[in-house]
């Protein structure tokens, strides 16, 4: 098996030395990640500023740093690393959560995401840690990938869909096992906060604070809150099937 692995965390993380070191034990691993930490950058690619790619190591395994954003690092990935294609994608580990909403914003998820559009099994994994300064506990993700490989990879998927797993970041004993669950609600209030500089200029700082509300069982929010590995499958179709095929027969109004 050829193992494509990016991030968007950079190719000196600790996260994606740990996915390589798991997915070596079941193909061969290349490593094409960003040269510097890209969060957040969502689906984005480099258009109109050219892509260096610069040869390295990571843990032993071979590994390209690209300056450039993740869906660029699949994209380099398959014309650097694997011409001839590659049988999986797998993004991550990343530092932090990447639960409902926010695969909209994820550079780790859109990782996987451009795999999947390059017709690549592709899965994203990250940390789901919730408190500044807490542990990221990767071991326990590498433990629980090592141990569910073959369960993964062996999914099936339909087409244009891939895979969303958030694992918590507490200890591997504390594990309750996994659960396959949709998207739950992660919502961030005071999104843009004015501030002033030393000169008294003002600016805008864009984040705001997770709104961590009581979630239905069947979510991937509710699972890692409850000590779960969240398994998600996510389709690259957004069509609300429902919607136009109600249009379609003539009910054009609810």
């Amino acid at each position: 098996m050829r193992i494509l692995v990016t991030n968007d965390d950079g190719v000196r993380a600790e996260g994606i030395r740990h996915l390589a070191e798991v997915a070596s034990e079941f193909g061969e691993v290349k490593i094409v990640a960003p040269d510097r930490e890209r969060s957040a950058c969502g689906h984005a690619m480099t258009m109109r500023d050219p892509l260096r790619v610069k040869r390295t190591t990571v843990s032993g395994i071979e590994a390209y740093e690209v300056n450039g954003l993740p869906v660029d690092c699949v994209n380099v990935g398959l014309t650097v690393a694997f011409p001839d294609g590659c049988d999986l994608v797998l993004s991550g580990i990343n530092n932090g959560p990447n639960l409902g909403f926010d695969v909209t914003y994820s550079g780790t998820v859109a990782g996987a995401m451009e795999g999947c559009i390059n017709g690549i099994k592709s899965i994203a994994v990250s940390m789901s840690v919730f408190a500044d300064g807490a542990p990221y506990h990767y071991e326990t993700g590498s433990s629980w990938l090592m141990h569910n490989w073959e369960m993964l990879v062996d999914l099936p998927l339909h087409d244009l869909c891939f895979l969303n797993v958030n694992v918590p970041a507490i200890a591997l004993p504390e594990l309750n096992g996994h659960k396959f669950v949709g998207m739950g609600r992660r919502i961030y209030q005071d999104r843009v906060e004015r501030r002033e500089d030393p000169w008294g200029r003002e600016y805008y700082w864009q984040g705001g604070v997770v709104v961590m509300t009581p979630e239905s069982e069947g979510t991937d929010v509710w699972a890692v809150t409850n000590g779960y590995v969240a398994v998600t499958p996510v389709s690259l179709d957004w069509t609300d099937h429902g919607l136009l095929s109600m249009w379609n027969s003539g009910r054009t109004r609810s």
